[in-house]
């Protein structure tokens, strides 16, 4: 078997393994497991981004997060959508909150859950928002939701929505 086929073999086994933990404990703890993934998936974004830049510019930290992410030898891409009724791709809401949308493409959470044949939007797309919200949170100092909008075979669409403590400057 050559280098590539042994690579992908391993890809698709790990892949498939991390489909089953997901059913698994959904199976067995329900709505639990998307708190213990949504913390594993915090405390993971947290650790490989503290010694990550700080900015207060929500496109500069989607940039840091980016390259976390590549420093990691994880090949995750993310990137700002703007769709054509959007003003802005960065909108404040009216309590004073950052909301901008990403657009998932090539997610290997999403091709786990569909090799292993699991429903998507589940405690691995909750670890993603951990994750999320561990790297924004060393990076910009402030809390962030990243909710699903759309779990599509292709890509998944996201709301990000970077909370910002009341008096501190946008």
């Amino acid at each position: 078997m050559s280098d590539l086929m042994t690579t992908r073999a391993a890809l698709q086994e790990t892949m498939t393994f991390l489909g089953a933990i997901a059913s698994g404990i959904e199976e067995a703890i329900g709505e639990s497991a998307n708190s213990i993934t949504y913390l594993a998936g915090k405390r993971l974004g947290m650790q490989l981004s503290a010694n990550i830049r700080k900015t207060d510019d929500v496109e500069e930290a989607l940039e840091a997060v980016h390259q976390v992410l590549l420093d990691n030898n994880c090949l995750w891409h993310f990137e700002p959508f703007k769709a054509h009724d959007r003003p802005a791709l960065v909108q404040t809401t009216d309590s004073g909150d950052e909301d901008l949308q990403l657009v998932f493409r090539d997610c290997m959470i999403r091709q786990s859950l569909f090799r292993f044949g699991h429903h998507q939007k589940g405690s691995l797309c909750t670890m993603m928002f951990g994750f999320f919200s561990g790297a924004l949170l060393n990076v910009m100092g402030v809390d962030s939701t990243l909710e699903i909008l759309h779990a599509g075979e292709n890509a998944c669409l996201k709301r990000l929505v970077i909370h910002r403590k009341k008096g501190e400057d946008q």
